[in-house]
């Protein structure tokens, strides 16, 4: 009886194996697959219509383990293909993330080069423009998040600014880098179809983007306030600048999953010591600040989550500052 129930067990493990191999191999035929968009669905069917015929034998006993070892064999083929793709940083990108940032790092001084300033009419419609700046490690005092929410609470990009004595910031956002014509897609972003791009930008830009020229969907912007120690913040704004020279050396995919906005912020986070355990509501991003609430991570000034969340909403405030030369502070300045 024990051995009949262990049998099933694993008959239906396989076959949900089987069945999660040829959604992704599916899939990986039509991101893959040749350019063409008719060839890729093609390619696309076939494999599917393959992966049933396998499934029919496994099920039917005939030739069961042939038809398995065959599969398994095609879905070994189909991974090192996968990984046969190698990132680069010579396409034809979107003009937003066409100029990669750099930094160059002296004793105190880091120097940051190409730091994102469009001059924005609406979400489509900028004029390109970068300046350099140097920041004195020393006068990094605060690090804050910023969760951009437009498809519910489950979801949000999140992103880290860096805050300097004298009303200085620079922000660090980990996105995709797409090329001219290219659209995001959450299920592209699995087939290594998106490079890793670090936007570092003045808050001006990247923040006041998405209060004030992004409407379709409208996004809501919060900026919580971490709490931590300052050796802490400098490690994890050299790891930053680490990543962001390692990028322009040698480039990386985006995953949606694995290597997204969040996932990185943690992985960058490690370099010190005291770094959050790993957590699901690092995946579901919209539950990240929180999180970070939860574990004492938030400079809350004693307010409720709820309270704080409303006080570090910051889309009105940006609205109104729009491109004045202090954006930063006045939308961090609660009425």
């Amino acid at each position: 009886m024990i051995f009949k129930a262990l049998h099933v067990t694993g008959l239906v493990l396989v076959f949900v194996l089987m069945s999660a191999a040829g959604v992704w191999g599916a899939l990986a035929m039509y991101y893959l697959g040749p350019q063409t968009e008719i060839l890729r669905y093609g390619l696309m069917v076939l494999f599917t219509l393959f992966t049933l015929g396998i499934v029919a034998a496994f099920a039917s006993r005939w030739r069961r383990w042939s038809a398995l070892g065959l599969y398994m064999l095609t879905i070994t083929l189909l991974i090192g293909c996968f990984f046969t793709i190698e990132p680069s940083n010579d396409r034809d990108w979107q003009t937003d993330v066409a100029v990669l940032p750099y930094a160059e790092v002296e004793g105190d001084l880091v120097t940051f080069h190409n730091i994102r300033n469009f001059d924005y009419r609406s979400e489509t419609d900028y004029t390109p423009a970068y300046y350099d700046k140097s920041f004195e490690l020393s006068k990094l005092e605060r690090v804050d998040i910023v969760a951009v929410y437009w498809m519910g609470p489950a979801i949000a990009h999140v992103f880290l600014s860096f805050a300097f004595s004298g009303g200085e910031h620079l922000a660090a956002s980990i996105e995709t880098r797409k090329e001219k014509n290219e659209e995001y897609s959450t299920i592209k972003g699995f087939f290594r179809q998106y490079e890793l791009y670090y936007v570092v930008a003045d808050e001006r830009d990247v923040m006041r983007l998405r209060t004030n020229y992004r409407f379709d969907p409208p996004e809501d912007v919060y900026v919580y306030p971490l709490k931590g120690t300052l050796g802490n913040a400098r490690q994890l704004f050299l790891e930053y600048v680490k990543k962001i020279n390692s990028l322009n050396e040698q480039p990386e995919f985006y995953n949606s999953l694995t290597t997204n906005c969040t996932t990185n912020i943690w992985l960058n986070s490690l370099v010190n010591p005291d770094h959050l355990p790993f957590d699901w509501k690092i995946i579901a991003s919209g539950y990240l600040p929180e999180y970070l609430y939860d574990k004492g991570r938030l400079n809350s000034q004693g307010l409720s989550y709820p309270d704080l969340r409303k006080q570090v909403h910051v889309n009105a405030r940006a609205q109104a500052a729009d491109n004045a030369a202090d954006f930063s502070e006045r939308i961090r300045k609660v009425p």
